[in-house]
């Protein structure tokens, strides 16, 4: 059964730690550049893999005592909110351009290049902290794909006006906020617990 609350706190997360991330300016590329649907499916494909590697890592942390998996999610989340304090902006990222505009070229760089530079990535530390936090990791996952979704559609299709209306230095604090809000609740409960 899914968890519509859980389902929200992974979107909401998620979906506030990617839009400053490096990837979104990437999708931002890669769609002024290419048939934004081609784009798409190959960055939709590369989230739905990261966060089943990320939903499965969470789930074997549940297998450990309760009160160390509240200690290490809740110093993993505040680990989580410094990164994004402190990361620099990165600006675009340089986008290898396909031959043609054929959908597998497009949609192959497109996975190829958020396969890579997603990989350990914030959003997906948080997406296996999530889903050890909560032990549902259909809910986790799922809200946490759409949150990615999300954000690679916004990118690709509409991130330019998206970006001059939002600060993203705004978004990124909105986020650590939550991040230590969650990382001090579940120290709270491991060392109470």
């Amino acid at each position: 059964m899914i968890s519509f609350s859980v389902m929200a706190v992974a979107f909401s997360l998620v979906f506030l730690a990617e839009l400053p991330d490096k990837t979104a300016l990437a999708g931002l590329v890669l769609g002024t550049r290419y048939r934004a649907s081609y784009v798409f499916a190959g960055v939709a494909a590369a989230f739905a893999l990261h966060v089943t590697l990320a939903v499965a890592a969470g789930s074997v942390l549940t297998l450990l005592p309760q009160q160390a998996v509240q200690v290490v999610t809740g110093l993993l989340f505040l680990g989580g909110a410094a990164m994004l304090l402190l990361k620099k902006d990165d600006g675009e990222e340089a986008v290898r351009r396909p031959e043609d505009q054929s959908f597998w070229k497009v949609a192959g760089a497109g996975f190829m290049l958020i396969l890579v530079a997603e990989f350990g990535d914030l959003t997906q530390i948080m997406t296996a902290n999530l889903a050890a936090r909560y032990d549902d990791p259909l809910s986790v996952g799922l809200g946490a794909v759409l949150a990615l979704w999300s954000v690679a559609g916004l990118g690709i299709v509409g991130g330019k006006a998206l970006m001059k209306r939002v600060p993203l230095r705004l978004i990124t604090k909105i986020a650590a906020a939550l991040m230590i809000g969650l990382g001090v609740w579940s120290l709270w409960e491991g060392i109470a617990g």
